[in-house]
């Protein structure tokens, strides 16, 4: 009889038990996802090409001063590079939180909207209204291109952090492709 009660009185211990072993080894919801687990690949694609884009474009901006020709130009090529320097902040902070590696899968590469090494080789060789062209129309294609990343990362991309920041470079470069517009029409 005492171990009819001893048997009976434990099996609510032993069924506690086994559903806490089961709970415990499932996936269980959490309050919030980690934030790094909220950026998928189009996130990290975007960020990852986006930086070495924008560093290319950094270095063309920064031969402006000496070499440009047109004063507008030379206004608004200041203005791009700050602006580029507080973007490409943004972008590494979020590739920092995205814990992804900072391997530069895409350094050396010359794809569209890629200001080429040549190009900066050649910039750095000219000056006045031959730097003025090579310079605008390597700026306008960085910034077209931009653009339709920035759209591809809005609409695929999985961290609201980077499809907020890309919404945000989409309207900045947008504005700042019209003002290059203005300064320096695009050849007919």
């Amino acid at each position: 009889m005492q171990f009819r009660r001893y048997v009976l009185s434990r099996r609510p211990v032993w069924a506690l038990l086994a559903a806490l072993l089961a709970t415990g080894c499932s996936a269980q919801p959490v309050a919030g996802t980690p934030r790094a687990a909220a950026f998928n690949a189009t996130d990290t694609a975007w960020i990852q090409l986006m930086i070495p884009m924008d560093e290319r474009a950094r270095l063309l901006t920064g031969l402006a001063p000496g070499r440009g020709g047109d004063p507008a130009l030379a206004r608004f090529a200041e203005r791009a590079a700050d602006r580029q320097e507080a973007e490409l902040a943004r972008l590494r902070g979020l590739l920092a939180l995205s814990a992804a590696p900072d391997t530069r899968p895409h350094e050396g590469h010359d794809m569209p909207g890629m200001v080429s090494a040549d190009t900066l080789r050649r910039a750095g060789a000219l000056s006045g209204e031959e730097f003025d062209r090579v310079f605008a129309a390597a700026l306008r294609a960085h910034l077209t291109q931009s653009l339709l990343l920035c759209a591809g990362e809005r609409a695929s991309g999985g961290a609201g952090e980077a499809r907020q920041l890309a919404g945000e470079l989409e309207t900045s470069g947008a504005r700042e492709l019209a003002l290059l517009d203005a300064v320096r029409p695009p050849p007919r």
